[in-house]
């Protein structure tokens, strides 16, 4: 078996049997924070079972030989493990661990490519600038990006985001108005609700017009964390 075959068996076999939305989001009650069989929320069942260099080696094979569409890490944060997936056009999916990783995993599968590989080196830019934006050292990302899990309306709404400036807030009023529809504030609370890349594209900062925080991807707590981390730089 050669090292792309054996990449194939090892990776891209049969796996759970998990219910996705189409951009890769697990459906709602499939946002379980542990993965299938108990593994961890960082830990999918491939990485589990692999050893680390077979993993780097075949992810180097698979990139040298442009097999490799979708690569990803986990990243520690004080708002739990983060996964970070990255194609060729930039950074496609933050994911938390409240998610299920495994079945965001598998969600990106089914969306965009099956050639899915831990490679973590691919994503030691995006997890650099995350790290320094947990630190407080970074108030704006320059990452790449991959929008191609939202369309539309949605699209516009997450790619507003970055106008709400780092410690700043805006509501779902305000930001349905700033992409085009007035009207449209629950459509643009399942824009946040669905964006792909929270964190980067701060959906976090967007709170209902009463000033309360409302609903996160990442939960409650993350986003309080998140408003009282900019709050207090």
């Amino acid at each position: 078996m050669n090292g792309i075959n054996e990449l194939s068996a090892l990776l891209y076999g049969a796996g759970p049997d998990l219910d996705t939305a189409t951009d890769g989001t697990p459906a709602a009650d499939d946002r379980n924070p542990r993965g299938p069989a108990g593994t961890a929320p960082d830990e999918s069942p491939t990485d589990a079972t692999v050893p680390r260099a077979l993993r780097d080696r075949l992810a180097a094979e698979a990139q040298r030989d442009g097999l490799l569409d979708i690569a990803y890490r986990t990243l520690d944060s004080p708002v739990g493990s983060l996964l970070l997936a990255a194609t060729d056009q930039g950074l496609v999916r933050v994911a938390f661990a409240v998610e299920g990783h495994d079945s965001v995993l598998a969600g990106l599968a089914n969306t965009v490519s099956p050639r899915i590989l831990a490679a973590p080196t691919r994503l030691d830019a995006a997890a650099r600038e995350v790290d320094e934006y947990f630190a407080g050292r970074r108030t704006r990302f320059g990452l790449a990006l991959d929008y191609r899990l939202a369309s539309g309306f949605r699209r516009e709404v997450i790619m507003r985001l970055v106008d709400i400036g780092y410690g700043r807030t805006a509501s779902y009023a305000e930001l349905a108005a700033a992409a085009g529809n007035p009207k449209a504030v629950r459509a643009v609370g399942t824009a946040c609700a669905r964006n792909p890349l929270p964190i980067v594209l701060p959906c976090h900062r967007v709170v209902r017009s009463d000033g309360s925080p409302g609903g996160y991807l990442g939960g409650p707590d993350a986003k309080r964390a998140l408003l009282a981390l900019e709050a207090s730089s």
